[in-house]
């Protein structure tokens, strides 16, 4: 029996998801979450063979805590669902090393399909997905990425010159190179950019 965990913050879609997956002859759904934190703490005390995860979830996203159950060496199968095509959000789930990255929009035949897969070892990512992320790739620097994601946070230059214990001139340097990359007009254009593709 595949044990499965589902962290989605749609109520409706997390219920049907369950309903309709316990219905498979060898899956059983063991637990679910509405908010990333919730599914972290879950995760680690039931231990699923696979975790399916939306990205956009309050307290924590779906990539984070994929992230945290990467760096704690869980061993439960992640497969990232998401109604966002974003390639941000595809490059950075492929960094972490999810088992799969699928569109909510598919069939429930469709993800049961993915779960066996996983399960035998293979990777799954949506071919829409593997198109949007060959054409428009992130021209963020990580560093720059994390200037853009401080500055989202509504960080001033003095904070952000504080936490990453950089010059005022260099991070300003950092903004207009980041201005300039993604062609805004200025901060608020370029972090709105950024978030709509995924790249921070």
């Amino acid at each position: 029996m595949i044990r499965i965990f589902i962290a989605e913050d749609q109520r409706m879609l997390l219920g049907a998801l369950g309903s309709l997956l316990n219905l498979e002859e060898d899956m059983e759904v063991v637990g679910q979450a509405t908010n990333g934190e919730e599914a972290l703490a879950a995760i680690l005390k039931l231990d699923p063979d696979v975790c399916l995860m939306d990205i956009e979830m309050p307290v924590k996203s779906g990539l984070d805590v994929a992230s945290d159950l990467k760096q704690l060496n869980v061993d439960s199968k992640i497969i990232i669902l998401t109604t966002f095509a974003r390639p941000g959000y595809f490059e950075r789930a492929v960094k972490i090393g999810v088992d799969g990255y699928l569109l909510k929009d598919g069939s429930i035949e469709d993800l049961s399909d993915a779960i066996h897969k996983v399960m035998s070892g293979k990777r799954v990512f949506s071919q829409e997905l593997m198109f949007d992320i060959i054409r428009e790739e992130n021209p963020l620097t990580p560093r720059e990425q994390e200037i853009l994601r401080l500055v989202a946070e509504g960080k001033t230059t003095k904070e952000i010159t504080a936490t990453l214990f950089l010059s005022s001139g260099t991070v300003r340097n950092y903004v207009s190179e980041i201005i300039q990359k993604l062609n805004a007009k200025n901060r608020m254009e370029a972090i709105s950019i950024a978030q709509n593709k995924g790249w921070i």
